[in-house]
């Protein structure tokens, strides 16, 4: 990936998002399920055409650009590539293909009558792979390295929790206030727990993962290969097809393809660039749901992005369709909004609020007193990104000067609000209201303009965390959030990226879960 990042401080050490440019032409409740049920997209090669050799012995082969940096989860944290160590990891919940909130390490939850106390009940009789019992204690450990571990990249996602009481099986979260997003907060994106015992060496669990997932790691070549082998003893190891999976950093985009052709690979993470390539070799092409979205991020707290009309002038001289014919091949979509349409928490109303209007964005510089060429803007990113190409040309036209300056060490003056300018995406949340706080909270590692939130955000959120996710409200009081959030002059969104996939016939079709990667029933000829 090259250019934009999928990190925030909750997500991994800045990694580039590959992007190929185009030279041509273009929960729990009922509302979730059924909203999130249109979102999903099928597949789009023909099932079972790969032309590669099947894996003799039910190996998977996964080419990823993503490959971990870092392999214990609190230091990798809740970004990209959460779907490579849920290899390893397993969570309170996980997500179904409605993106519900749904047992996984723990069997059931409950909350007490005033919605500030959540339990969670653990599986009997399970274990890390080192033989550490998976218990309320394990929880309330992983829990509390989350918060306080030095290098933690997950602290910012766990404010809600005052503590965790462990009693057996069960583990007792107290709340700092009423919030039912928890279920859906600790799956795999924000709490895949580790072995205790391990975690006491994080430097060591960093290289050498323990955990009670579906895999166990039995040779680690850092930044470059993991082979690891299915654990008997994870709790759902019967509907585990997959006897041995090879992971490995995935070389340059354009050999990827060959190497799915040719049977190095059975399974990978590609470029849209190299979609169409993929289909007429005979793979399995296809889009995994999911909630990316881009933004062009701006600091209000500074000139001259402290004139509203300012802002309003970016926002009606961005042209979304570009970003999509450009950068996606036609597989992503526009977005002004950090949820994509038909998701529980998209909001109808904000939809277009700020339609392309080149003509509209040269009146309100004008009326803020400048003319063409009057403001110049450094955009600062961390790689060449064409998406800032883009931006580029788009501003140019409305009489914005804008000069591209990549810093490697970008992360540092981003995270601690320092640009004026910048290009931001995110892979999303499992909790939607995770998704909002990060990006429009007063401390909100996505709000370049930190501590500015927009009006009637917090008490919008406030009502959010007091609805359950089941209650027939739920939907139209998250709606409310989100319309609040788009209130705010920081985040100029652009569109969703796909998360995009290529398979040999050998492997079977994966579960549609948004976001995650379940290989809950998936197969490989040759397998069990």
């Amino acid at each position: 990936m090259s250019g934009q990042l999928v990190l925030r401080t909750s997500e991994p050490s800045p990694r580039p998002v590959r992007r190929s440019v185009r030279r041509s032409g273009r929960l729990r409740g009922a509302a979730l399920g059924v909203a999130l049920a249109t979102v999903l997209v099928p597949s789009l090669g023909a099932c079972g055409g790969g032309s590669a050799a099947a894996s003799p012995d039910g190996t998977l082969k996964w080419a990823s650009s993503y490959f971990p940096g870092h392999w214990d989860p609190v230091v990798s944290g809740s970004g990209a590539q959460f779907r490579q160590l849920a290899l390893v990891y397993a969570s309170l919940t996980r997500v179904n293909e409605k993106g519900e909130a749904v047992p996984d390490l723990a069997e059931s939850w409950d909350y007490n009558a005033q919605g500030d106390q959540v339990t969670f009940h653990l599986r009997p009789g399970l274990t890390f792979s080192d033989g550490e019992p998976v218990d309320g204690a394990a929880v309330k450990a992983a829990v509390e390295r989350a918060k306080k571990q030095k290098n933690s990249a997950l602290f910012g996602d766990l404010t809600s929790i005052e503590s965790v009481e462990a009693k057996g099986l069960d583990a007792i979260v107290h709340l700092t206030q009423v919030d039912y997003q928890i279920p859906q907060l600790l799956g795999e994106r924000v709490l895949q727990i580790a072995s205790p015992k391990a975690a006491e060496a994080p430097e060591k669990l960093d290289q050498n993962p323990v955990g009670a997932g579906p895999f166990t790691v039995t040779r680690l070549i850092p930044g470059t290969k993991a082979v690891l082998t299915k654990n008997p003893d994870y709790w759902d190891a019967k509907n585990i097809h997959i006897d041995k999976v090879e992971l490995t950093s995935a070389p340059d985009a354009s050999t990827v393809v060959s190497g799915l052709r040719t049977g190095v690979y059975n399974f990978a993470d590609i470029d849209p660039s190299q979609a169409e390539s993929a289909k007429k070799a005979g793979l399995d092409v296809f889009v995994q749901p999911g909630f990316n979205a881009s933004n062009i991020s701006l600091n209000v707290n500074k000139a001259p992005f402290k004139d509203d009309r300012v802002v309003d002038a970016v926002r009606h001289a961005v042209n979304r369709e570009e970003f999509v014919d450009k950068l996606t091949f036609g597989y992503g979509e526009v977005t002004d909004q950090p949820f994509p349409k038909g998701y529980v928490a998209y909001d109808p109303e904000s939809e277009n609020r700020y339609p392309y209007d080149p003509a509209k964005s040269e009146k309100l510089l004008a009326q803020a007193g400048y003319r063409p060429g009057d403001i110049a803007l450094d955009l600062v990113i961390p790689a060449e990104d064409p998406a800032a190409e883009i931006v580029q040309s788009q501003l140019a036209k409305v009489g914005i000067t804008v000069t591209i300056k990549i810093d490697k060490n970008w992360a540092t003056p981003f995270f601690a609000k320092d640009l004026t300018f910048s290009l931001y995406g995110t892979t999303g949340r499992d909790s939607a209201l995770q998704t909002l706080t990060a990006h429009f909270g007063p401390d909100g590692p996505l709000n370049l303009s930190s501590p500015y939130e927009p009006d009637g955000f917090e008490d919008a959120v406030a009502e959010v965390r007091q609805t359950p996710l089941d209650d027939p409200r739920y939907a139209s009081v998250l709606q409310a959030a989100t319309r609040a959030g788009l209130e705010s002059g920081a985040l100029v969104f652009t569109y969703s990226s796909p998360n995009l996939f290529a398979k040999s016939g050998s492997v079977s079709d994966l579960p549609k879960n948004p976001t995650h990667i379940n290989w809950t029933g998936v197969t490989v000829s040759g397998g069990n």
